[in-house]
């Protein structure tokens, strides 16, 4: 046993009795400190009563060892960190992964030829040639050629934006279908995603960690128990001076037993078994936790700060509402025909129309850029477009179908116009739907007492119709990647415990910048690599499940540190001694051994009762 010890406390238990040093050093005492005196005192007393028996013996008391508390102790406090340290998550990849949206090389147009240079190499003023598909590298502006960028890194909207000469582009951004050149004007760290990247880097380095409740605690308890060992030692042997009786033996006894029975096994395991026990509870109710900081952050928060675009709304444009100004004949027909021209369209509202109506087989479809498509069938001309393609081609538009256009418009949605050669047959309107659960989740975050405000790259009337559904009443629009970074900030120099929630890569420098970042499982992989909560699925209700599991497990560590110290309360002066005079009863440092265990099963089995708690 002594030799199982030793090897305990020299390789497992090292740091303890390092960082005890380094803080007494200083003048200052922690949990470490009192884990290397009570298992330094019970080793260095353990390997006195191996060698040296006959003095407890010849006192007429056994000659304990405790060797194996020495051990336990070590084992429950190193297990009590590797729990903790296996809740946190780190975010570096998050970073790599934005770095990674970056293309290696880039086509560059050079006195009328095409080469391929590395991204490094580019310099404003150069000649970017872009192909479908492809990633944009550097920031600037079209020259030649059109097409429809995708801009969900930059903003969160996933409707992809028209660009013609003369149109911006950006870094990190995928063109969709066509070619164009651009000028590059921002290269390097200059880039918008660089920006963001460096956002990213600067708020995951700008936390400090939050100081635990046990710490507080410790800061009083440890050197507390100190005193009451040395005052118990002394007493002992002033009693034993003035009745002339050697009490020495039992000074020693004292103050072994107070420092074992002190010993914070139950404190190392107060925080971690909760915080572990908190966030397998989420894990079953698709709350997927990844730092305990940020479980234990969430119920202090005052305002969640919600993405639009994939968060409330389903991330996609569907098509929420179709008008026929009157039942026609061969509807189905007309109706397939629609959704055949859009599936051939190259404008992106048609992909939500084409997966809306079926798609029958249409021929002779031209695509008229920035309107719509016309085709011809069944010996007829068919348009499908916006209003300025009606206006163009003199299309008549009924005073019902007028009325209903403005309607949705009014709501924020997009409209598509379906007209023969004479006048509009249908209306059809197209926007990113409210998720189902959108507003009733508000509403238990509000009715918990947490202000709920919407931040969107979006434009603000459909910002602010969003809100109007959900229940939201502050709404920010139109914000970049480094507005709503700069939006939690200025809220947390007011004092505010801020969350946020988002699922795309617009959002990862707010994500890292909050006080609480929740991910939704849908979203990008960089955004969950940023957040410290991913939502499985995209049922925002489970924030308000992760706030009351988040208060729930803070209450728990609480009534756990009760646990671990209250026992202390009752047993140090009894481990000192202040029952002797009265019976003659002095504690054994066996029983408090044993009292030192049954505290940790106190504080485990608390731990579990969370299972059982409804969130």
């Amino acid at each position: 046993m002594w030799a199982l010890a030793t090897v305990s406390i020299i390789f497992f238990g090292r740091d303890f009795y390092v960082n005890a040093w380094n803080q007494a050093r200083h003048g200052h005492a922690n949990m470490d400190t009192l884990i290397a005196l009570s298992t330094g005192v019970a080793y260095l007393f353990s390997v006195f009563n191996t060698l040296f028996p006959s003095v407890w013996t010849k006192a007429g008391l056994e000659s304990h060892v405790y060797f194996e508390s020495v051990c336990v102790i070590t084992a429950f406090i190193l297990l009590g960190r590797l729990l903790e340290e296996r809740a946190k998550f780190s975010t570096s990849s998050a970073i790599k992964k934005l770095a990674g949206l970056q293309p290696k090389t880039v086509s560059i147009q050079k006195e009328g030829k095409v080469a391929e240079i590395r991204i490094e190499d580019v310099v404003v003023g150069d000649i970017v040639l872009v192909k479908p598909g492809e990633r944009i590298a550097v920031d600037g502006t079209v020259l030649e050629g059109e097409s429809f960028i995708d801009e969900s890194s930059l903003t969160g909207e996933s409707v992809p934006v028209e660009k013609k000469a003369g149109s911006k582009v950006f870094s990190g951004t995928v063109n969709q279908m066509g070619s164009f050149t651009f000028r590059a004007e921002k290269v390097g760290s200059e880039t918008n995603l660089s920006r963001i990247i460096n956002l990213v880097r600067e708020a995951q380095g700008s936390r400090a960690p939050s100081q635990k409740l046990a710490d507080r605690i410790a800061s009083i308890f440890v050197p507390a128990v100190m005193c009451i060992a040395l005052i118990a030692f002394i007493v002992w042997n002033i009693c034993g001076y003035a009745t002339g009786n050697n009490y020495i033996v039992y000074s020693i006894l004292a103050l072994v037993t107070v420092l074992v029975i002190a010993c914070p096994c139950a404190l190392g395991l107060a925080t971690p078994t909760a915080i572990m026990v908190g966030i397998g509870k989420g894990a079953q109710n698709g709350i997927l936790i990844k730092d305990a900081e940020a479980l234990e952050n969430f119920r202090k928060t005052d305002i969640v700060a919600l993405d639009k675009t994939g968060t409330i709304t389903a991330g996609h444009p569907e098509v929420t509402d179709e008008f026929w100004e009157k039942e026609p004949h061969q509807i189905q027909l007309l109706r397939s025909i629609l959704g055949g021209m859009e599936s051939l369209s190259q404008h992106p509202v048609a992909e939500a129309v084409a997966k809306h109506f079926p798609n029958g087989s249409v021929s002779n479809v031209e695509n008229i850029p920035g309107m719509g498509a016309v085709c011809s069938e069944e010996g007829e001309r068919f348009l499908a477009g916006n209003l300025s393609l009606m206006k163009k081609e003199g299309i008549e538009i009924s005073d019902v179908i007028a009325e209903k256009s403005r309607e949705f418009e009014d709501q924020a949605k997009t409209v598509v116009f379906f007209a023969d050669s004479r006048k509009v047959l249908a209306v059809i309107a197209v926007a990113d739907k409210v998720k189902e659960t959108s507003r009733q989740a508000v509403k238990e975050l509000q009715d918990l007492g947490i202000e709920v405000v919407m931040l969107s790259g979006d434009n603000s009337r459909t910002s602010e119709a969003i809100a109007r559904e959900c229940g939201i009443r502050e709404v920010h629009s139109g914000m970049l990647p480094e507005d709503k970074e700069k939006f939690i900030r200025t809220l947390q120099e007011k004092g505010k415990i801020v969350a946020m929630a988002g699922d795309g890569i617009n959002d990862s420098a707010a994500l890292a910048r909050a006080d609480v970042s929740i991910a939704m499982g849908n979203g990008s992989d960089i955004a969950m690599d940023a957040a410290k909560i991913t939502l499985t699925g995209s049922d925002l209700r489970k924030l308000a499940s992760a706030a009351r599991l988040s208060r729930q497990t803070v209450k728990t560590v609480r009534m756990n540190l009760f646990w671990a110290f209250i026992y202390n309360v009752i047993a140090i002066p009894v481990a000192a001694g202040v029952l002797f005079p009265v019976n003659g009863f002095l504690l054994n440092p066996m029983i408090a051994g044993a009292a030192m265990a049954a505290s940790s099963v106190c504080v485990v089995s608390n731990s579990l009762l969370l299972n059982f708690r409804k969130i």
